[in-house]
């Protein structure tokens, strides 16, 4: 066992230290995205949502700074990601539309001005929509008519279509009150 730690004392070290930075990371990313959450009074579970891609892009970058720790080359890990990065890149062509949603999802969580239970009217050509706010996923939102309908939109479709607000939900006022 000793032999392993001396013959490998550098790589330790360097390991070690990459895992505080990048937990120090995505607790100060998490801690932000936590911030805008409670600022813009989203809803805890879109909340977390980001921290699940917190937690990826932190796991992506743990495993390339490792792989330079431990020796591969960077000629290597360039070899690797561009041919995981090519099957994936075939493989997401084909769903492409899942990554706009996600990306969507991300966009709205950051910017989009109406909250669950907020009445809105999406001015489609196609689907004019009037309808309250029920959830808003990572691919898309769910909307309740008011013949009582549940309609599932793209988060993509909502960033492309103009949207009006028709009624703001009094939930979020009811609770300044308490």
């Amino acid at each position: 066992m000793n032999d392993i730690v001396l013959n490998y004392r550098e790589e330790l070290v360097y390991s070690l230290i990459v895992l505080v930075i990048l937990i120090f990371i995505q607790f100060i990313l998490k801690k932000a995205a936590n911030k805008v959450g409670k600022k813009s009074e989203i809803n805890i579970t879109r909340t977390r949502l980001m921290f699940k891609y917190i937690n990826i892009l932190v796991v992506l970058i743990a495993a390339f700074l490792m792989a330079l720790a431990w020796g591969v080359g960077i000629a290597e890990l360039a070899l690797i990601f561009s041919s995981v990065f090519a099957v994936i890149g075939v493989a997401l062509f084909a769903i492409w539309s899942i990554l706009s949603n996600i990306t969507s999802g991300i966009i709205l969580f950051f910017s989009f001005p109406y909250k669950i239970g907020d009445t809105i009217k999406i001015h489609d050509k196609d689907l004019p929509v009037e309808a309250v706010i029920e959830d808003i996923k990572a691919f898309h939102l769910h909307l309740r008519t008011r013949e009582g309908e549940l309609i599932t939109y793209p988060n993509n479709l909502i960033l492309q279509k103009a949207v009006s607000l028709i009624e703001h939900s009094d939930f979020d006022e009811g609770k300044d009150a308490l």
